[in-house]
């Protein structure tokens, strides 16, 4: 079962419905014995960065996502999940989970921020990106970005008048910073890929 984090910060009944859309079992969820039970975790997010690690906090899931991710059960970050991982985001002056060494900045640019609609991916060696071309469009909404320390877990970028990650791939690590629910066929596609790994070594979903 894929479980979806529900912690207050987002619309998850969207992802979920996209994952319908797959015919991919899923559960939105906050539970932590559901969570822990999970062949893969969804974990998303909009909106703000100290918020996000205050609900985490609250109910206590934050513990669950180290240990999960620790014992190596697939995690994908969508958004506001994936900047959570990082260890620090500037937006307001947020510790973040520290499961992924780097920061997490606000764009300097003359452009509106945050950045809304549709841009392109520049893929490299994803394992997110299987039938997908290079350069597809997504949808994104944000101010921040991903600054990984390893560059090597860099798999996608993406340019706002600066080049900047919107795909990480570390291990059983995930993330994107474009809203895949909300990114037509690609971003289903981007769904689907995350769940055949998640189910690569088993014989059941």
């Amino acid at each position: 079962m894929i479980a979806i984090i529900d912690y207050g910060v987002g619309n998850m009944g969207s992802i979920e419905n996209a994952f319908k859309k797959l015919g991919i079992d899923c559960i939105v969820t906050c539970l932590s014995k559901e969570l822990k039970k999970a062949d893969g975790i969804i974990f998303p997010g909009v909106g703000n960065a100290r918020e996000g690690m205050k609900n985490l906090k609250d109910r206590k899931i934050d513990e669950i996502i180290i240990s999960t991710v620790r014992s190596g059960v697939p995690m994908l970050g969508i958004c506001l999940g994936m900047q959570l991982l990082f260890s620090y985001s500037q937006e307001g002056n947020t510790r973040c989970l520290d499961i992924i060494e780097g920061s997490v900045e606000k764009f300097s640019t003359t452009l509106k921020i945050p950045q809304i609609g549709w841009n392109n991916v520049s893929f490299k060696n994803s394992r997110l990106s299987k039938g997908i071309a290079n350069n597809s469009y997504f949808y994104f909404v944000n101010s921040f970005y991903c600054k990984p320390k390893d560059k090597t877990m860099q798999k996608g970028t993406t340019y706002y008048d600066e080049q900047f990650c919107s795909v990480i791939e570390k291990e059983n690590i995930y993330g994107v910073q474009f809203h895949p629910e909300k990114s037509g066929n690609m971003g289903l596609q981007i769904l689907k890929n995350f769940t055949d790994i998640v189910y690569e070594n088993t014989t059941s979903n």
